[in-house]
């Protein structure tokens, strides 16, 4: 890559969305779906972390399932979104959870903090696992993310993540541009220049791949529910204000003009999933190379 995406999102009209649609139950028709993909493609993986990062945790939906595959590593949630963390700490932080209950097994240390994706605030070499469902795409700099994976993780820790691919929501663009109505859509990024990012930014052995979900709708309302409820539209250049009666009776027109020979009107989410293995050292710029403070001491004789 020539150069790393900058994605025109706002983050800060992020947080506000998602706080709008707390506690994101709704949302898990897709996102814990989603989660359960990734679970899947964690299972052929060999990683037992101590320590393990959800990376956009939102309120805390992955809790019970990272817990059931690692019930003995501590974990903490990370989000920018202060309503959803609250309903997270409210469900899972300071009790054991319903999965431990039922097997009568204590929970290890359960914790959320605030923070960026890109500045955590976590210490250096101190996380076994980044897990991230569906949050990536939400950051305007994915590439300052991975650099903050990277120092994190422990070497030979593994990031793993999901997000949305650049063909989601083609049908909603080609409805805007159809119905003449001006607004900025979130843009998103190719995983193949996400495996590019991943090795510029330490990472070793990249995995990815993609696969496309149709959701499939009766009406052009439901459809437009459901992406409200998934997240709606931080895009830096949408248009200000809510949009009018006209301008939403527009777009379900034109949504209507799409419907497929079945009767039903289609949405394309292209999913890409990614995991990668943090590397022992790597050439940050030209004649330097960084290696892990645990990999030096590793190589220290003793004494």
């Amino acid at each position: 890559m020539s150069s790393p995406p900058s994605l025109p999102l706002n983050p800060k009209h992020v947080a506000m969305q998602f706080a709008r649609r707390a506690p994101l139950d709704e949302a898990q028709f897709l996102y814990g779906e989603i989660a359960q993909r990734m679970l899947q493609r964690l299972s052929y993986i060999r990683s037992n972390p101590s320590v393990i990062l959800d990376a956009g945790c939102g309120a805390g939906h992955a809790v019970e399932p990272l817990r059931a595959r690692y019930p003995e590593a501590q974990y903490t949630g990370l989000d920018t979104c202060q309503p959803l963390l609250n309903t997270a700490i409210s469900r899972h932080a300071g009790k054991r959870g319903l999965w431990n209950r039922l097997r009568n097994k204590p929970t290890a240390q359960t914790r959320f903090v605030r923070a960026d994706l890109a500045d955590t605030k976590l210490p250096p070499e101190s996380v076994g696992l980044v897990w991230s469902n569906m949050a990536l795409h939400w950051h305007p700099a994915p590439h300052l993310v991975f650099a903050e994976w990277r120092r994190i993780l422990k070497p030979d820790g593994l990031a793993m993540f999901s997000c949305l691919g650049p063909a989601s929501l083609k049908e909603l663009r080609e409805a805007l541009v159809s119905a003449n109505l001006q607004t900025a859509t979130p843009t998103f990024v190719d995983m193949h220049d996400f495996g590019d990012l991943l090795i510029e930014n330490g990472f070793t052995d990249p995995v990815m791949d993609q696969e496309t979900i149709t959701l499939t709708f009766k009406t052009a309302e439901k459809l437009l529910s459901d992406l409200w409820i998934l997240g709606g539209n931080p895009s830096i250049g949408r248009g200000a204000g809510l949009p009018g009666r006209q301008w939403r009776e527009n777009l379900i027109n034109a949504l209507e003009k799409q419907r497929q020979m079945d009767g039903t009107i289609h949405l394309t989410l292209e999913v890409a999933y990614g995991h990668a293995w943090r590397a022992q050292s790597f050439k940050s710029a030209p004649n330097e190379t960084r290696i892990s403070v645990d990999a030096i001491n590793r190589r220290r004789p003793k004494t």
